[in-house]
């Protein structure tokens, strides 16, 4: 494989990562923003005081944005999130969060690393 195709193929991951890194990012954050709300009150209070809650996701929001200009600099990022929530989340209790959180931060971030790396191949 040439230049171009390493270049197109890290073109496709890259847009493959950072379409499924906004998905899970964005509704991680609607998720934590209204669950628990309730709790607080009902409607808009509920929510602004459920708001610091969001906190780590707007974390993520904020790395998939630095991956969109600086790829191996947001992928790192995403990766140490992702390890992150292993031990945050406590895993060992929930392989939801495991499989449906941790893992797929760590796998879209080493592709987002991974396409880096393609995209800077001298062939």
């Amino acid at each position: 494989m040439g230049k171009e195709g390493m270049q197109k193929l890290a073109k496709k991951i890259r847009g493959f990562s950072l379409i499924v890194l906004s998905v899970i990012a964005v509704l991680l954050f609607i998720f934590s923003l209204l669950s628990g709300a309730e709790s607080f009150g009902e409607g808009a209070k509920g929510i602004i005081n459920n708001f610091p809650n969001t906190i780590p996701w707007i974390f993520l929001l904020a790395a998939v944005f630095i991956a969109l200009k600086w790829q191996l600099i947001g992928g790192i990022i995403i990766l140490m999130m992702g390890i992150f929530t292993i031990f945050f989340f406590n895993v060992s209790e929930s392989l939801f969060v495991l499989f449906g959180i941790s893992i797929p931060l760590i796998v879209l971030a080493k592709l987002l690393i991974i396409a880096w790396y393609l995209d800077k191949l001298k062939h």
